[in-house]
């Protein structure tokens, strides 16, 4: 089974990935491929940066070009986390085993979140996170289409409450997904 994993930044994402790696799936990121890049061209991997370098990747080699890198890497039990774009999860259903996971939180507490976890970038005020967040929304084959990726989940789980029951959510749902024979490739993308 592949997991693939998408959602708002803070909403949970890294959480769950967490968690599908303490249950033995191996968690890969679409922006660890951005990441390499930047490393290679000698950039530093700050938020604007790798939205830059991402951006000239889907310009040069089509919108699904991270999944594209990813999928020779996938092997039975692994999480693919960072899809913030339709076409990749396109390229990505060529698996019988994909599974596209939503997480999503209101912006309020995801900016709350971002704020405790203090990653480089995260200390912005809410309107700066808003219009970032706006930034991943655009409509241009190169820019991130993070809420379209979100609207070709196979299901959505809402981050709102404490850690545990997001835990038992997702259990829930590997356990339906796992249980459930494989499906027929899919081409969902609007």
């Amino acid at each position: 089974m592949v997991i693939g994993l998408t959602g708002p930044n803070a909403a949970g994402k890294g959480e769950v990935a967490r968690c599908l790696a303490d249950g033995g799936f191996s968690v890969h990121s679409l922006s660890d491929v951005v990441r390499e890049e930047a490393r290679r061209r000698g950039l530093g991997v700050d938020r604007e940066t790798l939205i830059r370098i991402g951006r000239e990747l889907r310009r040069e080699g089509g919108p699904g070009v991270l999944a594209e890198r990813m999928l020779p890497r996938l092997g039975e039990r692994d999480v693919v986390d960072s899809i913030r774009h339709p076409a990749e999860v396109l390229l990505l259903r060529q698996r019988t085993d994909f599974h596209l996971l939503g997480i999503d939180a209101p912006i309020e507490l995801r900016w709350q979140r971002a704020h405790r976890r203090g990653r480089p970038g995260d200390r912005v005020d809410l309107e700066t996170f808003s219009r970032q967040e706006q930034q991943e929304n655009q409509d241009r084959p190169e820019s991130q289409q993070l809420m379209r990726a979100l609207a070709l989940c196979d299901v959505v789980l809402r981050n709102e409450q404490c850690l545990e029951t997001l835990r038992r959510r997702l259990r829930s749902v590997v356990e339906i997904w796992s249980s459930a024979p494989p499906l027929a490739p899919r081409n969902r993308v609007s």
